[in-house]
């Protein structure tokens, strides 16, 4: 029995170790290279785009423009954390039908870009995608952010400081579906969901800079419009890390609540519409 527990031990601090050195990333990204579907395969026009970040990582992403005569706006979309856009491609491709244009990327270390991820890096990316979007097609339509699981708390980070920053053109929306309050309070809950990690919940969690909680920078994006969509059913991110989203938020906000299966939101045509609707909204706005 001595021998059992002293092994026990040992793969328990092992575990923590690697968790540590890694700074839990491991329990945000899930990359590949598999190209699942592309966007002509749903008969959608699209461009390969290529950009290179400062720090010498090149990424891949997928500019798809509307497919009706005038575009009514462009969806800048930040995806989940497993796979890569082609996975991702399906929540999205509605999108230009309904006459948005959407440009989509992945961070390094997914699909066709690459390095390897990591928290710091994902939010750099999502920046330089949103920055090559402004520049390339600045005064063309307006612009709104769409993040989706990890992409909406890259999301919140994103919108908030461009808010703050005044940097033009300005957001017209922002929607977070599916996402968590905060990457330190979903690493605490995830880990404390297995046994083998949750005597190390509270020291591994705090390998992750606290200045990344969403619930401290949603309130930033206001007046920018914000819609929270979040599932009673979602077994991946909790309900209450949507609600928590939405009361710290700002007016003008709108929540969202559906009963699909995490991040299965965009499946549902009546979701759909209540998208659409709060674009349609938010640029009546601005």
């Amino acid at each position: 029995m001595a021998d059992w527990t002293q092994r026990l031990l040992l793969r328990l601090i092992l575990l923590a170790g690697l968790l540590s050195l890694g700074g839990c990333s491991s329990l945000f990204f899930y990359p590949d290279n598999t190209v699942y579907i592309t966007p002509d395969r749903l008969e959608l026009e699209y461009e390969d785009i290529y950009l290179d970040t400062a720090d010498g990582e090149r990424l891949h992403g997928w500019w798809i423009p509307a497919a009706t005569e005038e575009a009514e706006g462009t969806v800048y979309f930040l995806h989940g954390n497993a796979q890569n856009i082609s996975s991702h491609l399906l929540n999205v491709a509605w999108l230009p039908k309904e006459g948005y244009n959407v440009f989509m990327i992945d961070y390094r270390g997914y699909g066709k870009s690459t390095g390897a991820p990591d928290i710091e890096g994902a939010l750099h990316d999502s920046e330089i995608g949103l920055r090559w979007l402004v520049d390339a097609k600045a005064n063309e339509t307006p612009f709104f952010l769409l993040g989706q699981s990890l992409g909406g708390g890259l999301s919140i980070m994103l919108a908030s400081e461009w808010v703050q920053r005044n940097e033009q053109p300005p957001l017209i929306g922002v929607i977070l579906d599916s996402s968590f309050a905060g990457f330190r309070d979903i690493a605490r809950e995830k880990l404390d969901s297995f046994w083998l990690t949750w005597l190390f919940q509270i020291p591994l969690s705090c390998t992750i800079p606290d200045n990344y909680e969403g619930t401290d920078h949603i309130a930033g994006i206001s007046p920018v419009p914000v819609m929270i969509i979040h599932s009673v059913r979602d077994g991946i991110i909790p309900y209450h890390h949507g609600q928590a989203l939405f009361d710290a938020a700002k007016e003008p906000k709108r929540f969202l609540q559906t009963d699909t299966p995490h991040a299965g939101t965009f499946v549902i045509p009546a979701y759909r519409q209540a998208t659409l609707e709060f674009l349609r909204d938010a640029n009546e706005r601005r």
